[in-house]
Formats: structure tokens, sequence, C-alpha cells
């Protein structure tokens, strides 16, 4: 299937996975604050932007789009990149980097809510969905990010998201703190889209695995790649950048 991709520079690539019912487009207005560090990609998850459209989402969702990172990775030789995922992108950038360890450096999840979902997640959502349907603002940035099918997108994307919050257990293959890469997470205390559950298990990633740093903000919407654009630049920035 037909994913749509693009590249901006030179040098190792970077690659910016979007949130659920957004797109690629969200990171155009970022671009300048991580142009001159890498290579940077902008890809659209199957069913988004301008990929090829879906007759529905897979209910693994986040671990399909793993999947499509680590395939975009394989055919165009990638070797060592850099995986930047806010909102649903942090969960898909996660699990490509358990999938393929090997093709990747280092991974930064924002805006991450953690290993589970809260029991309430379909119920909220769904809901948080409704309102934003009819929001003005909201239906323009869904518009901004899909074309005119936005409505279609948003639905499919629901209904995969309920399939996954009713499924029970973790959401990855194995614990967190099992991560092969370096791995950043940031969140925002303000974030309401969020549980709080990952600021608690960031506590036990932190002590069992060296590889893995949460830097946790006081203040910041959702995503945090948004609200703090540039101290999140530059927290990412010297991420990637800094040896081994």
């Amino acid at each position: 299937m037909r994913v749509y991709y693009q590249e901006y520079g030179e040098g190792t690539p970077w690659i910016f996975l979007h949130g659920n019912t957004a797109s690629s487009r969200m990171f155009e207005p970022l671009l300048p604050l991580y142009q001159s560090h890498g290579k940077i990609v902008l890809i659209d998850f199957l069913g988004n932007g301008q990929s090829e459209r879906l007759p529905a989402f897979p209910s693994d969702i986040w671990a399909d789009q793993g999947r499509q990172v680590v395939e975009l990775c394989r055919r165009l030789g990638y070797a060592k990149a850099n995986l930047v995922g806010t909102s649903g992108g942090a969960y898909a950038a996660i699990h490509a980097g358990f999938q393929a360890p090997e093709l990747f450096g280092k991974i930064v999840a924002d805006s991450f809510d953690g290993s589970t979902l809260p029991n309430e997640f379909a119920r909220s959502m769904t809901e948080e969905r409704r309102r934003a349907k009819e929001d003005p603002s909201a239906r323009e940035f869904y518009r901004w990010c899909q074309g005119e099918d936005w409505e279609r997108v948003v639905d499919q994307d629901t209904e995969a998201l309920v399939h996954l919050a009713r499924r029970p257990g973790p959401l990855f293959p194995r614990p967190i703190d099992e991560i092969q890469c370096p791995l950043l997470v940031t969140v925002s205390r303000e974030d309401e889209m969020l549980s709080g559950h990952c600021i608690e298990e960031s506590k036990n990633w932190t002590a069992a695995a060296p590889q893995i740093t949460c830097r946790i903000f006081e203040t910041g919407g959702h995503p945090l790649i948004y609200s703090q654009a540039e101290e999140l630049a530059a927290l990412i920035c010297d991420f990637f950048e800094e040896a081994p």
C-alpha cells in the first residue's frame, strides 16, 4: 500500500510520527527548530494525510504503525534512524523500537500515557471525539491534516482505539524498561488528555533501565512538542546529538 513520506535535509534520519487523527502536516510549522540537525523525515501513517486510505484501521493500530515505520526504514536503507513520536505516535515509536531495535538509534516518546490505557479511555475518548467533531477549530484541524474525508478518518481511528482499549493487558510486547534503544519520555503535568499514569510508571522505568530518561514538565498542553515547542526541540536535539 502507498505510504506518503517527505525528506528534508541531509544527515542522520530523524523520523517524526504524528498522533491519532493528525498527519505529518502537524510538524511542518516545527521544521525550522529541527531542520539544521539532520535529515527530517515526515510520514503519514496508512489511512491518514496523503497516504492510501484503508477500509478500516487495524485494532492493533499503534503496533501496525510501528511496522509501517520499520518497513519504511528498510525500504529506504536508513540505519540508526532516530524517532520522535508524539501522542499516539509515541506508542508507534516504542513499538517500532521493540520490533526492530537494530534499525534505530534513539527514540523520543512525547505526550505519552504509559504502557496501559486507563479503564475509562474508550468512553472518554469517544466523547472527546464527538465534541471535537462539533468544534469549528477542531474540524478545521482535521480538514487541514486529512482533507475533505476527515470525518471518515476520525471515525475509523476512534473505532480502532475503542477496540484496542477493550483488549486486556499491556500495550507493548514486553515491559518498557526492556527496550534496547535509548528512550526519552516527555510529559506535562498539565496535559488534560493524559491520565498521569506515565508519570507514575516512569519512576520504575528509570530505576530499572539506565537507557530511559523521563522529563516531566510542570506546564504545557497536548502535545508538548507544540505547547513547549522551543524548549522541547532543544531537549530533543541535545538527546539525539549526545554521544552514547
